[in-house]
């Protein structure tokens, strides 16, 4: 049965993003909506999973849960995908150190 998916990807190649739009509406730049059966939200995934690369690429789609919709994410991110006694939660990573010390003193005028 087809059911509606949220598409977002940020930074990935325009050939994926001409690929999405044979199959969903461009709503906004790199913002994707559609009604597709589970293959092809399947096979849409693994297209763009294969070519996201240093993008962010997530996906939202309703499924028999008590949240009633299900996430994806593939790519270099902050955020992960967590379970918490069956509810999906998005956590955050501490971002990237800059590998200088932090000693904790304001720089001097």
């Amino acid at each position: 049965m087809p059911s509606m998916i949220t598409l977002s990807v940020t930074a990935v190649p325009d050939h994926l993003r001409g690929a999405l739009t044979r199959w969903l509406l461009e709503v906004t730049p790199e913002l994707y909506v559609g009604t597709v059966s589970a293959k092809v939200r399947d096979e849409l995934w693994a297209a763009v999973t294969d070519c996201t690369g240093d993008g962010l690429s997530v996906m939202v789609y309703p499924t028999d849960n008590e949240q009633g919709f299900s996430m994806r994410i593939s790519g270099h991110r902050r955020r992960q995908l967590r379970d918490f006694d069956g509810l999906t939660l998005v956590a955050f990573n501490s971002p990237p150190t800059t590998g200088m010390p932090d000693h904790g003193i304001a720089n001097p005028l």
